[in-house]
Formats: structure tokens, sequence, C-alpha cells
């Protein structure tokens, strides 16, 4: 049976990243599944991108994490690091702030990503100031949107207190943390909001493998 053809790129300078990915994922993925995901990549990105300077960057990216969220869920249950998903509806405000503060905790312990069910096109400037007051790194971050490999591989996802639904996958763990939204808020709120999430990000991290 003849092989599905992959999308066209819509940007003929995904190419250069999808040998990349491919390359790197040689033997686990085709390089049609490869082409297949970063073009979706780049269209998802491109429906809230205000401007389109870096989406060839950052649409590798995101295919990369969908790669890595996949390789993840064909690996045996238990092996690899344990993934913790945080999802919020723009994935520009609590759920940045969670994932950044949990993998500057845990450092080796856990693989941390984010989503947005509705994801906009950038973080909230605010947010990135109160990380970088607390020694947090948030210069890569940019808001992702919510797709399946991402959720099939999570072992633990958290939602942010926004009502937002995701997709139940059986064995997984699925909590609630409900904070205010920092969108709009003064910088003084925005810091009691960073400082209640990291508050909720140490119990977890108390729960995890390896973290005592």
């Amino acid at each position: 049976m003849t092989a599905p053809t992959p999308p066209a790129l819509p940007d003929t300078r995904l190419a250069t990243g999808a040998a990349r990915l491919a390359t790197r994922h040689s033997g686990h993925f085709s390089a049609e599944t490869v082409q297949s995901l970063i073009a979706d990549s780049y269209a998802q990105l491109a429906e809230t991108a205000h401007v389109r300077t870096h989406l060839v960057m950052l649409a590798e990216r995101l295919a990369a994490d969908r790669l890595d969220a996949l390789a993840h869920v064909h690996r045996a249950p238990g092996s690899g690091l344990p993934r913790v998903l945080f999802v919020c509806s723009h994935n520009a405000g609590r759920s940045q702030l969670a994932a950044a503060l949990l993998a500057h905790r845990a450092a080796d312990l856990v693989q941390v990503s984010s989503a947005g069910t509705t994801p906009v096109a950038e973080v909230e400037p605010f947010v990135a100031q109160v990380l970088t007051e607390a020694g947090v790194d948030l210069a890569d971050a940019f808001p992702k949107p919510l797709t399946d490999e991402v959720v099939q591989a999570a072992d633990i996802v958290i939602t942010m207190g926004c009502g937002d639904a995701c997709p139940i996958v059986p064995g997984r763990r699925y909590l609630d943390w409900p904070v205010p939204d920092p969108e709009g808020a003064p910088i003084a709120v925005v810091r009691r909001i960073r400082d209640a999430i990291d508050a909720h990000v140490a119990d977890l991290l108390a729960t995890l493998p390896g973290s005592t």
C-alpha cells in the first residue's frame, strides 16, 4: 500500500528544519511524519501570529516538542522522566509561569511543557518580568496549541483554574490549580500570582519520583 503523501510545506524554509528533525528521529519516525508535523505546527502557529518573522523557527521548535512527546508515548510505560503538562486558555500567563517555575525548580527530574486551548500570539510581558525577577529564564517561551501528542505523553496534566477542558487519557493524573488570571493585571498582582503558583509547584515537586 502506498504511503500517504505529506502536505506541501507552507514555507520552503521549513524544509531545513524538517531535515534536521528527521535526522534526529531517524529510525523512529519517517521523514513524511516529520514533514506533516512541521507543516501542521506552522499552520497552527500562523493562525494567531501578528508577525511571521520567527514563525519558521517556532514551527520547528513546536514540531520538535510534538515529536519528543510521540517518542515518549511509544516507550515502555514508566520509562523516561515523568512529564508534566500545564494547560490554560491562552498559554500566555498562568501555564507559562507554572511551566517555567517547575522546570527551574525540578532541574533534571521532570520534563515540563505547556499549551493553550486557544493560544495567543505572545507571552504576557509582566509574566516574563516577574520570572526574571525570580531568576527564571523565559526568553525562549512562546504560546503553543494543545495537541494530542503532548496530552498523550503527559503523566500529569494540570489546568490553571480557567475552566479549560482537556482530553481525558486513562492512567494520567489530572489536577487543577485555581489561580487568578494575570492578563492585564498590574505588576504587583502578577507577582502574587507567581508566588501562589510557585507554592503549588513546590507541593507538586515533593510528590514526584526522585525529589527527596
